[in-house]
């Protein structure tokens, strides 16, 4: 039993959106029965492995849920492309919390979401009747700079395709450089977790490249409409909240960073120094970051 909590379950959830249905996949680790439930989600390029060595650090005190976001890695794609982006993902994620908090009295989660997995956590806990009691924000706040996802915008729509893994690894470490430094291992873990191998024999990356189209649509205008939608959601947030940022990370500010502690949750800011966007949390320094704030 002990071994069998130490190890990922694969479970999936049946969710709705406007163009259909589709199937959310999601690890499960720790005791299926225990109701203290940690749900962590990725970034926009990621999946829920992101979280293996984060989820076995944490598995012994929650139940801890890592879902692929719709369009990325086990999970279904949307058949409307339009439909990647922040609503679809917490109306996705309701459905989540509700599947995997059935047994529980209260149906009350902590959250962990790097980058665009914070943008769903900080919409979720803002709004009224919010599940979520901690929530940790991994690199990211309401205001997005405009360079950084013009590069994100650029780098998601290339179809890419590598001869071998070993070139399929060389550039998953290349333009994850932000990332900080990590060994060998854990740079082929990082590439094996967002690579297929494709019929032709051929490494492909995991997600729908429909995930620009979104990113593509966005103006001057609307990222700034955006922008103040994400601040009037994190002024509304009534949970303790952490904020970490890589020291030297291009998409949140130092600027930034110290306006939202002064703003909402009026969250503990911890900078990880060496590290750009954004910490990846699979360090024992940076995994007792987040164990102290949510158990300790």
């Amino acid at each position: 039993m002990a071994q069998e909590r130490s190890e990922a379950r694969l479970k999936s959830v049946q969710c709705s959106s406007p163009a259909g249905l589709h199937r959310i996949a999601y690890k499960e680790w720790g005791d299926p029965a225990n109701t203290r439930v940690l749900v962590c989600v990725h970034g926009v390029t990621r999946v829920g492995d992101d979280f293996d060595d984060l989820a076995r650090a944490l598995c012994t005190d929650y139940r801890v849920v890592c879902p692929d976001v719709a369009g990325r890695g086990r999970s279904e794609r949307l058949r409307d492309p339009r439909l990647y982006a922040v609503p679809q993902y917490v109306a996705d994620m309701v459905t989540l919390i509700a599947r995997v908090t059935a047994n529980s009295e209260d149906g009350r989660v902590d959250w962990f979401g790097t980058s665009m997995g914070g943008l769903i956590g900080m919409m979720l806990a803002a709004m009224p009747g919010t599940p979520i009691d901690k929530l940790v924000l991994n690199d990211i706040g309401p205001v997005l700079d405009q360079g950084a996802m013009r590069r994100i915008a650029d780098y998601i729509g290339q179809d890419l395709r590598f001869p071998d893994f070993a070139a399929g690894a060389r550039f998953v470490k290349e333009v994850s450089s932000s990332f900080g430094p990590h060994s060998e291992d854990e740079w082929n873990k990082l590439a094996r977790d967002v690579l297929r191998q494709a019929p032709d024999g051929e490494w492909v990356r995991h997600y729908d490249l429909a995930l620009a189209e979104p990113f593509r649509a966005i103006t001057g205008e609307r990222a700034e409409r955006d922008q103040a939608a994400l601040w009037r959601a994190f002024d509304a947030i009534g949970c303790p909240t952490l904020l970490v940022r890589g020291a030297l990370s291009d998409l949140l500010s130092r600027e930034t960073a110290q306006e939202m502690t002064r703003r909402g949750p009026h969250p503990t800011l911890v900078e990880i120094p060496g590290v750009g966007h954004a910490p990846t949390f699979v360090h024992p320094d940076q995994i007792a970051i987040a164990r102290e704030f949510l158990l300790g």
